[in-house]
């Protein structure tokens, strides 16, 4: 793996969870600056980069942003990551008020019930031309 730059905003996601790819399809729409980078836990880069931060490569219950050296996981990783889209997503900020056990909570609730309440795919979501330029291969 290439080292990190600290300017390298990497978000990992399960490419096979349907809420998940809706996130990066989120991603692709509002990122018009292109400030995030996305990776497939499931693909060799996204593996590499799980070992990388510590955080197992065969259960996949959080999204994570990777940014240079360090890492943001649950939600954190979400409001970091709406905090640096455009207005008016920057709003999302005042969850932050939210003390961080409650927010994971609800997150984790979330992530154990995403694959029920919205579905998987068979196979990783493959990104579409115009977007291959997004997403670590």
């Amino acid at each position: 793996m290439a080292s990190l730059n600290n300017s390298d905003n990497i978000i990992l996601f399960d490419a096979v969870c349907k809420l998940c790819c809706g996130w990066t399809r989120f991603i692709l729409r509002f990122d018009k600056r292109q400030h995030f980078k996305l990776c497939s836990v499931q693909s060799p880069a996204g593996q590499e980069l799980l070992r990388h931060c510590g955080l197992p490569t065969d259960s996949f219950e959080t999204m994570v942003l990777i940014q240079g050296s360090e890492h943001r996981i649950k939600s954190d990783a979400l409001l970091t990551i709406l905090v640096m889209l455009p207005w008016p997503w920057p709003l999302s900020s005042v969850f932050k008020v939210v003390p961080v056990s409650l927010r994971n909570t609800l997150y984790d609730r979330l992530a154990r019930n995403r694959y029920k309440l919205f579905g998987q795919y068979d196979q990783c979501m493959l990104p579409r031309a115009e977007d291959k330029d997004r997403f670590l291969q």
